[in-house]
């Protein structure tokens, strides 16, 4: 197995957004997965809920599918991510 690295003992930095977003717009994280599932990204309510809390990498591809399912752009998805730094 690899190494994780980490920032500030965090494994992503948008993962408070990625919930911030999800109940704003009052989606459970089985609803999230299955909006993801629709733009082709399959994840699990385990996945979200490890990003969410930090504990998982978030790849890409899935920060830009985040941000069409959220109908928000990159720039929100990773806005207040600097305050990490």
């Amino acid at each position: 197995m690899g190494v994780i690295r980490k920032f500030n003992d965090k494994v992503n930095i948008i993962g408070t957004n990625v919930k911030k977003y999800r109940e704003k717009q009052g989606l459970s994280q089985p609803d999230l997965c299955r909006k993801m599932q629709l733009l082709g990204v399959n994840m699990f309510h385990s996945d979200i809920y490890e990003i969410e809390n930090n504990k998982r990498l978030v790849k890409d591809f899935e920060s830009k599918a985040f941000s069409l399912a959220f109908n928000i752009t990159l720039d929100e998805l990773y806005a207040d991510t600097d305050k990490l730094f």
